[in-house]
């Protein structure tokens, strides 16, 4: 089919239905293979037939976009080490009765599921559970890196353990991740990475600079292996939620520094979370104190869908309104 007819049979399909010529002549238009395609419905947010591994999907943000895939038509592997992680880690660990709960929601929807126990610092493991995936699904379509940690000491008073399983477990792990997964995306020429920095990788952090350098470190892989993977039709991309309410922020010494960084504290020696609530709410766009797990999850499933084609090296943020005030 020659330039002029393609661009004719795309024209019946798509929203300018003006031919697009430019001095009589046809201008070059990318393959379906190359765009997002033509409007129809639900584009943005199905994803049937796909299958999709997310990491740290046990509980919080990686629990609710592991669910909303299937909920969108997705058949999911979730891979969490459901267990104690590092010293360095603030929160509470998942648990395996956490990653089944995972399970349980996915099997909800109707769609097959796989749950894998595994440490994202073991690449060797993280290759191994995507053999396991390929042997199991036939393909990998979605890769999502969301496991991750958080630590909560000034840099002066950091171990140097602590210092090294931040930066080994969010930025490393999720290198790793990618290392693993997408060799077979390129073997198909095609697929979607989603990998989870913060707002916080976006400016310092009192604190927490361990986190922050993290996040920051994790742009900056995103957008080199967006330019490397693009020649295969990968796409890879990143979520930035603002401060959201699950068990790796739920604890006194966040919400101490949620309110600190607003110029208040807490009127006791720990603020109860609606003192937090009511300090900070006001001071978003948005009015929320902080956002949940299914508030960033929606995001995900759009940059994993096919209306997503031509989005590559992007940061998706998800705040609240808390981006209005970055430059």
């Amino acid at each position: 089919m020659g330039l002029a007819a393609f661009s004719a049979v795309q024209a019946q399909n798509r929203s300018d239905t003006e031919p697009r010529t430019l001095h009589g002549q046809p201008v070059p238009e990318p393959s379906p293979d190359q765009s997002a395609g033509p409007i129809s419905p639900g584009r943005g947010s199905s994803i049937k037939g796909k299958v999709a591994v997310v990491t740290g999907a046990a509980r919080g943000i990686g629990r609710a976009i592991a669910v909303e895939f299937a909920a969108n038509g997705a058949d999911v592997v979730v891979l969490d080490i459901a267990g104690p992680v590092s010293v360095a880690s603030d929160a509470k660990p998942a648990t395996p009765e956490d990653l089944e709960e995972t399970v349980r929601q996915i099997k909800a929807y109707g769609r097959r599921v796989d749950s894998i126990r595994a440490d994202i610092r073991d690449i060797a493991a993280l290759r191994a559970a995507a053999d396991r995936v390929e042997k199991s699904f036939g393909k990998i379509d979605i890769v999502v890196a969301d496991a991750g940690i958080q630590r909560w000491k000034p840099l002066l008073e950091m171990e140097d353990a602590e210092w090294r399983d931040v930066i080994d477990n969010n930025l490393n792990g999720t290198a790793n991740t990618i290392r693993a997964f997408a060799p077979g995306l390129v073997r198909r020429k095609r697929g979607r990475i989603i990998v989870l920095s913060s707002m916080q990788g976006k400016h310092g952090t009192k604190d927490a600079a361990s986190y922050s350098a993290s996040k920051w470190g994790i742009l900056g892989l995103m957008k080199s292996a967006a330019l490397e993977l693009g020649q295969y039709n990968i796409t890879v991309n990143a979520l930035l939620p603002g401060l959201v309410d699950t068990a790796l922020t739920r604890y006194d010494k966040r919400l101490v520094e949620s309110m600190g960084e607003t110029g208040h504290k807490p009127q006791g020696p720990q603020p109860t979370a609606q003192e937090a609530w009511d300090t900070r709410a006001p001071t978003v766009p948005l009015k929320v104190g902080w956002l949940q797990p299914d508030d960033i999850s929606p995001a995900a499933v759009f940059l994993a869908s096919d209306a997503a084609a031509m989005v590559t090296g992007a940061e998706y943020e998800v705040t609240g309104g808390d981006s209005a005030k970055d430059i």
